[in-house]
């Protein structure tokens, strides 16, 4: 692996881990940047769409609202906002994306993506190595646990 990249990933990963701050979210706060050309053009982190409010779970279940939008869809709806394009940029996320937000990057043109957890569940990786997605697992976090 080349030396430089792999420090930049980590270093891309390390900010994307304190915008995953900015959750609201109790059970589990993820943060996403899309970079290009060694340039950040989005940034994204779980939690309510614009004008919710900022709660993310359920008070009596605990589980989590089925309108709480991931991290990677945060970005990636925020570039298509812009003048930028994502077309052959590198995601990086604190956690492995779910297969939802697989389909949105495909769609998105990003061409690597850079995680740091192992999301519950593998559907999601298995859908970008399926259309060649380079996929790096970089652990940065000392917490690299399933679930």
């Amino acid at each position: 692996m080349d030396t430089k990249q792999h420090k930049l990933d980590i270093r891309y990963l390390q900010m994307a881990r304190i915008w995953a701050g900015n959750s609201y979210c109790k059970r589990r706060q993820v943060g996403a940047l899309i970079v290009k050309d060694k340039m950040i053009i989005s940034d994204g982190y779980n939690g309510t769409p614009s004008g919710f409010e900022n709660v993310c779970e359920d008070d009596e279940t605990h589980k989590t609202k089925p309108y709480v939008l991931h991290a990677e869809a945060n970005a990636i709806t925020k570039v298509a906002r812009t003048s930028n394009s994502s077309e052959g940029a590198t995601l990086y996320v604190t956690t492995s994306p779910c297969i939802e937000c697989s389909k949105l990057i495909i769609q998105a043109g990003i061409k690597r993506v850079v995680y740091d957890e192992l999301y519950t569940h593998a559907e999601g990786l298995e859908l970008l190595k399926r259309v060649g997605i380079e996929l790096v697992h970089c652990p940065v976090s000392g917490n690299d646990q399933k679930g």
